[in-house]
């Protein structure tokens, strides 16, 4: 505060006062509420003279000659009041009862203090005392403009003017430093509360809004100085800084920064609430309405301060703790609503912790959020099919006769989770996130299909079939659970179901073919290899007529039996000529073509063996020197074999023994 030079008094104390007699006394009545109620009449007659009543009437008497004269800057102020001993009230003492009633009487000069004495005052936080000092300098100021002392030196009324005014600005500054700092200390200071809900009183009674304008050089003499409004803007920023004050970590420090941070809000406000209401309400009257103006002021600290973090960039849990916050615990017994505050905390009237825009931001950020959270659950059960099922060919559960997957169980779960605690937050944000759910549904079975198709279609295992029946039934149940448990229309996720579900089909109608067509193989060749061994096994004797008839009912048996499996899917065309080949050598009546025959067999057949064209010949009945020669004419062929895989079918019979002649 910037105060004239020429304000503050140089004269000496006087020499025949001791320094407790210098000092101003002051009652502590101007600190009772029941000020107000007194003759307001008596407070400003006394306030205008001020009175300097000295232990020393010889003393006063003396002074009195020499100061008659003397300008408002060498005058001093005395005041003595004394304090009661019930309760924290104050009233006026006897003494200074009858002063007043003096006052009226006569008019006894004193020396009221200078401006830098009021201010030492104010400092010292004995604000009642500066006020009645500057309330007399100020009605002084305006009695000598009134009596247009100053017309011709306006520049004098400009100066005490601002005087007043620095001086009630600095009482103001005070009034806010004491309100900021009422929560700060442990224990509330009542006295001193008490005492500003007076000083506050006294000057809305000194200065009544009569909307009157004020002379020329002194325009805020006498004007409302809207203390109460200094108050209650001093209870808002203690409230910013008291919630400034709670501690937050970083991110990098902590991952549940923002839910410990909302944690040391709710306490230390709670606790602060809990002063106001227990100490703090008391020191003032009723109309103030302490604890409305301190949760009012607390609401919007708290909603400046949320609607700063909710710009930060938040991860999805940082995002639902905060919705969480706002639409469940601000309000609830943990917070506001904690039991030990009530009656005197109030919420009814309190307005949007956050603005509708803000809201709706911090919901779509929640949504933006979740979808990638959602689709990365997806993903993980798509993962955990591959590497845990799929490439360890674990074979799925059977439960009553079906296969079985936890596929849909492990979707609707996910989509029951987050409906769940977005429903807690508003119904509006879980219908949002189940249409999100739904989306990203619609697009995981698509890509969870490729990645099936892709796995079976790079490998031959066994356990596809079981897992096309398994996801079968799961899609299923699948489109049952939405229907019945969520209440969607699964129209949509049907169509991608069935297409999904054809392909799928397609894809086991293949395999099954191929599957079928190598059964058929294996069959085609056991049957030929049977018959066959069948043939070279017999003992019998059997003249021309029966090789004959022999030959001619292998063939048309050879011919019914291929094309029955050929016909069947059966490829096996390299198996059509073996029994053949056989026929022809039992019925041939020529030497020479036996051999031809021989070779022939031997050329379809590389894996045949001596025994078997041994069992042939002997089969033919040829003697055993005869089919030693044969087989010598023949055998290079064998020693040349060409067949390749799936050509072997002689290397898997048991040659009968025959007596060899060689």
């Amino acid at each position: 505060m910037e105060l004239d030079p020429r304000s503050v008094t140089s004269e000496p104390a006087s020499p025949t006062s001791s320094a407790g007699e210098e000092k101003m006394e002051v009652a502590s009545e101007l600190s009772s509420p029941t000020w107000h109620s007194r003759d307001s009449g008596l407070f400003e007659r006394g306030i205008k003279t001020m009175l300097s009543i000295r232990k020393s009437k010889q003393s006063l008497n003396k002074e009195k000659g020499k100061e008659g004269t003397g300008t408002w800057k060498g005058k001093r102020l005395s005041l003595r009041f004394s304090k009661s001993s019930e309760g924290n009230k104050t009233t006026v003492s006897n003494g200074t009862d009858e002063i007043g009633e003096k006052i009226e009487a006569e008019l006894i000069q004193g020396k009221p203090l200078s401006v830098m004495e009021i201010n030492d005052l104010i400092q010292k936080r004995q604000l009642l005392e500066a006020f009645a000092c500057i309330k007399y300098l100020e009605d002084e100021t305006i009695a000598e403009r009134d009596a247009e002392k100053y017309k011709d030196n306006l520049q004098e009324l400009v100066r005490k003017s601002k005087d007043v005014d620095l001086l009630y600005n600095s009482i103001a500054n005070t009034i806010q430093s004491i309100v900021v700092g009422t929560l700060e200390h442990p224990t509330v200071e009542g006295t001193m509360l008490t005492s500003l809900a007076t000083l506050i009183a006294r000057e809305e009674a000194a200065h009544p809004n009569t909307g009157n304008a004020a002379g020329p050089g002194s325009d805020l003499l006498g004007t409302p100085r809207k203390w109460r409004e200094e108050w209650r803007e001093a209870i808002n920023e203690s409230a910013r800084k008291r919630v400034l004050r709670v501690p937050m970590a970083s991110k990098e420090e902590e991952s549940s920064w923002l839910d410990l941070h909302l944690g040391f809000l709710q306490k230390h406000l709670t606790e602060d609430l809990l002063k106001i209401k227990l100490s703090v309400k008391k020191c003032y009257p009723e109309d103030y309405q302490v604890c409305d103006t301190y949760v009012e002021a607390f609401h919007k600290a708290i909603a400046s301060h949320l609607q700063d973090i909710s710009q930060r960039p938040l991860e999805f849990n940082e995002l639902y703790t905060l919705l969480d916050w706002v639409a469940n615990t601000y309000h609830s017994e943990l917070f506001l609503g904690h039991p030990d505050l009530k009656p005197e905390v109030k919420t009814e009237n309190l307005s949007l912790l956050l603005t509708p825009a803000d809201w709706d931001k911090l919901k779509n950020d929640y949504i933006t959020s979740a979808k990638g959270k959602i689709k990365s659950y997806f993903g993980n059960i798509l993962r955990l099919e591959v590497t845990e099922k799929w490439e360890k060919e674990v074979h799925p559960e059977v439960k009553e006769n079906l296969y079985h997957s936890s596929f849909s169980f492990d979707i609707q779960t996910i989509i029951g989770e987050h409906m769940k605690i977005s429903g807690a937050i508003s119904r509006s944000l879980e219908t949002k996130t189940l249409e999100l759910c739904l989306a990203e549904l619609h697009e995981f079975i698509p890509r969870f299909g490729e990645e099936f198709v892709a796995w079976s279609t790079a490998q031959d295992s066994p356990i596809f079939a079981p897992y096309f029946a398994a996801y079968i039934n799961s899609f299923h149940d699948l489109v049952l659970g939405l229907e019945t448990v969520f209440k969607v229309k699964t129209e949509e996720l049907q169509k991608i179901l069935a297409t999904l579900k054809e392909n799928l089909r397609k894809i086991f109608l293949n395999k099954l073919r191929i599957k079928t067509q190598e059964l058929l193989r294996h069959v085609h060749k056991y049957m030929v290899r049977e018959y066959i061994m069948q043939v070279i096994k017999s003992r019998r004797k059997m003249n021309r007529e029966t090789r004959q008839q022999v030959s001619k009912k292998m063939n048309q048996e050879a011919r019914i039996l291929n094309n029955t499996l050929i016909d069947q899917g059966s490829d096996s065309d390299w198996l059509l000529p073996a029994i053949h080949h056989i026929a022809n050598i039992i019925g041939e009546k020529k030497k020479d073509n036996i051999k031809e025959y021989i070779k022939e067999l031997c050329q379809d057949y590389p894996d045949i063996r001596k025994e078997h064209i041994l069992a042939v010949l002997a089969l033919r009945g040829l003697w055993c020197t005869t089919r030693a020669a044969i087989f010598r004419q023949c055998h290079h062929v064998l020693e040349s074999p060409d067949g390749g895989e799936g050509s072997t079918l002689f290397a898997e019979m048991d040659a009968p023994v025959i007596i060899s002649c060689l």
